[in-house]
């Protein structure tokens, strides 16, 4: 067997980034109170204090943003009840990397937002074989908790959360 690594996506459509948010002067004033929403979210997934960083994908260099996997139409906040509803859509239908990439969108609010904030992630209804599966995986706190304890798999998560090195 030749060195080759094998991916399940060989050629993966790559989508453009969104452009940057527009900030008013009022967003940096700690005094008013400022709303979580949509687009906070999708910025904390991939864009944080105008350093590029992004969750990256299991099998390519590429961001969940670029493969389209995660886009700012699926994500719904509501900051009066503390909800964020998140759907992901994998780039195949038998994606072995699903739960993975849930639990590493998860992972990455977790450690950003507040407490208070129930955070729920899961496949968009029809684009992946084992949906079903996936999404009870990750609407179960003690499966992600017993998951996040596991090394090798934390492992893998902080990987996918570590912003990739840009060559010169």
């Amino acid at each position: 067997m030749s060195g080759e690594i094998q991916y399940e996506n060989n050629n993966p459509v790559i989508f453009q980034r969104s452009g940057a948010r527009l900030h008013a002067a009022t967003d940096e004033d700690d005094d008013i109170h400022d709303p979580i929403d949509d687009r906070e979210i999708f910025d904390i997934l991939f864009v944080l204090v105008n350093i590029f960083r992004s969750i990256n994908d299991p099998e390519h260099p590429l961001s969940l943003e670029e493969l389209n996997v995660v886009e700012e139409a699926r994500i719904q906040v509501n900051d009066a009840d503390s909800t964020v509803d998140i759907e992901f859509t994998p780039t195949i239908p038998h994606c072995s990397m699903a739960t993975l990439i849930g639990l590493s969108i998860k992972v990455k609010l977790l450690r950003s937002l507040p407490n208070r904030f129930k955070i729920d992630v899961h496949v968009t209804p029809g684009t992946h074989a084992s949906e079903d599966a996936v999404n009870k995986q990750l609407a179960d706190k003690e499966r992600v908790a017993a998951a996040l304890e596991n090394s090798q798999l934390l492992e893998a998560v902080n990987q996918c959360l570590t912003p990739p090195i840009k060559s010169n």
